[in-house]
C-alpha cells in the first residue's frame, strides 16, 4: 500500500485534570499497534482516537477511498456496524429516564399484535441483552418489511426461557429499538439523529448520511477489494446502521467516562447502558456494552470477543444485584459490516478509552490485541 501516513491531532487538555502522557508516548503506542494492520490485512484506511484524562489524540492512516486517494481524517465517516447497538440501548434508557417506557415492559404493550406470542414472554431488558430465548443473529431473507417482521415474531419458537441464554441477535435489539420508537411516538432514525446524537455532542454522525456529508463518507472494501457500502435491511438502523467519525465516537466514549457532564436525562440513559445484567461466558452483558471486571487479562478479553460469542448460544445467569457502573469495569463493543470494522473500548475509572474505525472488515482478535496493547500501556502510566 502506497499511502500509509499517520497524522496526529491533539486537542487541548481540559482545565483541572492531571498531566496526561506525552503526545509522543501515545503516538508511539498507537503507531506500533495499529500501523502494521494496514499491510497485514490490506486495510485501505484506519482512524484511531484515544482519550486520556480528558485529552484527545487522533491518528489517521491511509485512504478513505482508493479511487480518489482521499486521506482518512478524524472526521471521515465510517460504518460502525454493531457499535450502532449502543445508540439503540441509549435511546431505550433515555425513554425510560423520561418515563416513556420501562425496561420491564413487554413488546405487546406497544405492539398489541404480539400479545400471547412467545416473544412477548421476554421483557424489553431481555431484548436488549440478547436473552429473549434464542433469537437468531439475523432475520431470514424472507423478512423484508414490517408486516413480515410481525409475522416472524408471532411465529418464532424459543429454544430457552427468557433470561437463561445469551444469543447475540440483530432481531432482538432491533425489536427493542422499534418498540422504543413506538413508545416515543417517533421514527427510530429520527429519534437517534435528533435526540441522542445532539445530547451526546455528536455533530457528524448519521443513520442516513445527508448529501452535504457524502464527500466525507469512506468507501468500504470487501474480501475481493470491491468498493461497497452497507445495504438496507430489516432493523438495519437499530442494529448496524450508524455512520460516524473518530472525532464523534471518542465523544461518545468521553460521555461514558464522565456522564456527570451530561444533561440529567441523557446522563441517566448513559449510566443505564453501563449496568451489567447477565453473566455469560467471559463477559457481563449490559445494554449494548459488553463488560469485564477491571483489570482484565488479554486472554479473557479475546475470549469474550471470540466468534463463538457472536454465533453460538451460551448459558446466561442474571446478576443479583446488578453490576453497578461504579465498579471498576472495562466496557467494549465491536462492529462490522461487509466493508468496515470498528472497535470501541474504555475504562471509566482510569479515564482512558480508544476508538478504531477501518474501511475493511478484518479479524476482531486483531482489533482487540491492538487496542489492548495501547490501553494497557496508558493504564500503567495513569494513576
Amino acid at each position: 500500500m502506497s499511502f500509509a501516513t499517520a497524522i496526529m491531532f491533539v486537542c487541548p487538555q481540559a482545565a483541572g485534570v492531571r498531566a496526561a502522557p506525552a503526545p509522543a508516548q501515545v503516538a508511539t503506542a498507537v503507531d506500533t499497534a495499529f500501523r502494521p494492520l494496514l499491510a497485514k490485512y490490506d486495510v485501505p484506511g484506519i482512524a484511531v482516537a484515544v482519550t486520556v484524562d480528558g485529552r484527545d489524540y487522533f491518528f489517521a492512516y491511509g485512504v478513505a477511498a482508493k479511487a480518489t486517494g482521499a486521506p482518512v481524517t478524524k472526521d471521515t465517516l465510517f460504518e460502525i456496524g454493531s457499535v450502532s447497538k449502543i445508540f439503540t440501548a441509549t435511546l431505550a434508557c433515555y425513554a425510560q429516564a423520561l418515563g416513556t417506557l420501562s425496561l420491564d415492559d413487554h413488546a405487546s404493550k406497544y405492539m398489541p399484535q404480539l400479545r400471547g406470542s412467545a416473544i412477548d414472554a421476554a421483557s424489553l431488558l431481555n431484548l436488549g441483552t440478547f436473552t429473549a430465548g434464542g433469537l437468531p443473529l439475523q432475520f431470514p431473507d424472507s423478512v423484508r418489511g414490517e408486516a413480515s417482521m410481525v409475522t416472524y415474531f408471532k411465529q418464532w419458537k424459543p429454544s430457552a426461557a427468557p433470561g437463561t441464554q445469551r444469543k447475540y441477535s440483530n432481531p432482538s435489539i432491533g425489536l427493542l429499538g422499534h418498540v422504543t420508537a413506538l413508545a416515543m411516538r417517533g421514527k427510530f432514525s429520527d429519534l437517534i439523529e435528533s435526540k441522542v446524537f445532539p445530547a451526546l455532542g455528536l455533530r457528524h454522525s448519521y443513520i442516513h448520511v445527508p448529501a452535504a456529508a457524502m464527500d466525507t463518507y469512506a468507501w468500504g472494501y470487501d474480501k475481493a477489494g470491491k468498493a461497497i457500502r452497507v445495504h438496507p435491511g430489516m432493523f438495519d438502523a437499530e442494529a448496524y446502521g450508524v455512520k460516524s467519525s473518530a472525532a464523534d465516537m471518542i465523544r461518545l466514549v468521553e460521555a461514558n467516562v464522565r456522564p456527570e457532564t451530561l444533561a440529567p436525562a441523557i446522563r441517566r440513559a448513559v449510566e443505564g447502558t453501563q449496568v451489567g445484567y447477565f453473566k455469560s461466558g467471559e463477559l457481563v452483558q449490559g445494554l449494548g456494552w459488553e463488560q469485564y471486571p477491571y483489570p482484565v487479562t488479554r486472554e479473557r478479553l479475546l475470549a469474550g470477543n471470540a466468534d463463538t460469542m457472536a454465533y453460538d448460544a451460551h448459558p446466561a445467569t442474571r446478576l443479583v444485584p446488578e453490576r453497578a457502573p461504579s465498579a471498576p469495569t472495562l466496557f467494549n463493543k465491536t462492529g462490522s459490516t461487509n466493508g468496515f470494522a470498528a472497535y470501541v473500548v474504555f475504562v471509566p475509572q482510569k479515564r482512558i478509552g480508544l476508538v478504531m474505525l477501518a474501511n475493511r472488515n478484518f479479524p476482531i482478535a486483531a482489533r482487540v490485541n491492538a487496542a489492548y496493547a495501547v490501553l494497557d500501556g496508558l493504564a500503567a502510566a495513569t494513576p
